[in-house]
């Protein structure tokens, strides 16, 4: 994994795009691709996992079968990890899950944060924001044949935070009827909101964090579930409206993404695990370990914290 900070004078983007691309197995039988696209002057790895089949040509993916210019049936669950990297290495998301399949996009920034910059300051979101939309609208369709009206997403921590704060206001116009969710991370959006009333009423939105989850995010998360609640009131939803499109739940005692209570990584992967019952249409909310997470944000804004883990995002 690479490093924060980056070791032997090189940053963490230079040691993470030292590790080989390339074509492997998914763990649930699949295939996975890991390649580089310049999008809007940005170097964009990403790795997509799926069938085989549902590859297309271009992506050289040995049984690829899928057309140049078709669509596929399934859909996609887009992955931001969290600062330094770890998810996007680990792919928690990478097996196919109530026909979505697995997306994780590497930030082109040299600390490896979405967004740039550090902590609640996150300098290059509105440039990030994009070249993940323009990476799903442009790029992904010419290596896999996928339904582009069931694209959904996954932030983790500072992914969570260009989510919240970026990519939901300016881009999930293009994405309407899916849903995002928001692993201990979370901000008030930073940009102007498009077709904002479109976007909170047909947007599944939950927010998972822990008890002893970071200070700043003590403080951030809150204001990020009061300000798409704000919305989704001022778009005319009425409070079960609202609680069934905006959940949240940071029950879990432990740390940092520590939703198991162990550790950071079993913890996304918890959750990646849990995904259809969290946030895809029909799911009951249920997470092993945790019981149902899908409670309706409304009289849940403040949440309440314990002692926060003693360390950087």
């Amino acid at each position: 994994m690479p490093q924060r900070g980056g070791r032997g004078g090189q940053t963490a983007q230079q040691q993470a795009m030292s590790i080989p691309q390339g074509i492997s197995k998914s763990t649930d039988g699949g295939m996975i691709l890991d390649t580089t696209a310049n999008i809007n002057n940005l170097q964009i790895r990403y790795r997509i996992a799926g069938p085989a089949a549902m590859f297309k040509t271009a992506s050289q993916v040995p049984g690829a079968a899928a057309a140049p210019d078709t669509q596929g049936t399934m859909g996609l669950n887009v992955l931001l990890h969290g600062d330094g990297g770890q998810s996007f290495f680990d792919f928690p998301n990478q097996p196919l899950q109530k026909n979505l399949m697995g997306v994780a996009v590497l930030a082109p920034d040299p600390n490896l944060f979405w967004g740039g910059g550090s902590g609640l300051q996150r300098t290059n979101g509105v440039a990030h924001a994009q070249a993940v939309n323009d990476l799903v609208q442009n790029e992904l369709p010419k290596m896999m044949a996928f339904n582009s009206s069931n694209v959904f997403f996954t932030g983790v921590s500072g992914g969570s935070l260009l989510m919240s704060g970026f990519f939901i206001p300016a881009q999930m116009t293009n994405y309407k009827n899916a849903g995002v969710l928001l692993n201990c991370g979370g901000m008030p959006p930073q940009v102007d909101f498009v077709d904002m009333n479109a976007v909170i009423t047909s947007t599944r939105i939950h927010f998972q964090s822990t008890q002893n989850e970071l200070r700043l995010l003590q403080g951030s998360i809150p204001q990020a579930i009061q300000a798409y609640e704000t919305m989704a009131t001022s778009a005319g939803m009425t409070q079960d409206q609202i609680n069934a499109m905006q959940t949240v739940d940071n029950t879990p005692v432990g740390g940092h993404c520590a939703f198991d209570g162990q550790g950071f990584v079993s913890g996304v992967q918890l959750m990646a695990k849990s995904y259809s019952n969290v946030v895809q249409p029909g799911g009951n909310g249920m997470v092993a370990g945790i019981g149902n997470v899908n409670k309706g944000v409304v009289g849940r804004e403040l949440l309440s914290f314990g002692d926060p883990e003693r360390k950087k995002m």
